[in-house]
């Protein structure tokens, strides 16, 4: 999303650099390549930490390109902020076109040269089209609150933070101002992605230490 402001700071980097060198060996035995989510409340640090993974892969000879979901909303963000308010009911996953980031995701493992994605201005509330070149890339990483939900995924990272927690970060990021309107859309979406935990195949705590499963 263009306009946006990624914080990375030595916690998300400590934690990529596990993760990264976790899943090294799987992403050199693929035969295609490799998708990663990464999810969490708002303000959790996915972006960050997205981020902070791709450049520890790159540290691996590892090429890497993120998505994120904030570009694949249904409305823009402020249009979409409008919808909420006219609709609480509106705050959920079908603000999302998730089966398009979905798509995106398989069409990159079958070895597509590149993605027409959505692209978000944010200052302009408006939405174009902007074509990435997957290139060498040998990893994808979708990052976005509901995007353990998708389908085409390899491995599953959730940042298991809360919204209270968060708070400090969603601050420092300036992307929507602290009020009760925004508190009770996350509280809506804290109820909808904590139950996304259990998909997760690595969680990322509170203390940004890192968990993995079996």
């Amino acid at each position: 999303m263009r306009g946006d402001k990624i914080l990375i700071e030595e916690h998300h980097r400590n934690a990529a650099v596990a993760i990264a060198e976790r899943v090294v060996e799987r992403i050199h035995d693929a035969d295609r390549r490799f998708t990663i989510t990464v999810a969490g409340e708002s303000g959790s640090g996915k972006s960050e930490t997205a981020q902070a993974l791709a450049d520890a892969l790159g540290e691996h000879g590892i090429a890497a390109v993120v998505l994120q979901q904030d570009d694949y909303y249904v409305l823009p963000p402020i249009s979409n902020d409008r919808a909420r308010r006219a609709n609480i009911k509106w705050v959920g996953t079908t603000e999302v076109r998730l089966d398009l980031i979905d798509a995106h995701l398989a069409a990159a493992r079958d070895g597509a040269d590149s993605l027409t994605k959505p692209l978000v201005i944010y200052e302009d509330d408006r939405i174009e089209e902007e074509t990435i070149e997957l290139g060498d890339a040998k990893v994808v990483i979708a990052e976005g609150v509901y995007t353990s939900l998708l389908e085409q995924v390899d491995l599953r990272v959730f940042i298991a933070r809360s919204r209270l927690e968060t708070l400090a970060h969603r601050e420092k990021r300036g992307r929507e101002k602290i009020e009760p309107f925004i508190e009770s859309v996350l509280e809506i979406e804290h109820e909808i992605i904590s139950q996304h935990r259990a998909r997760a195949d690595v969680v990322i705590n509170s203390d940004y230490s890192v968990e993995f499963g079996s």
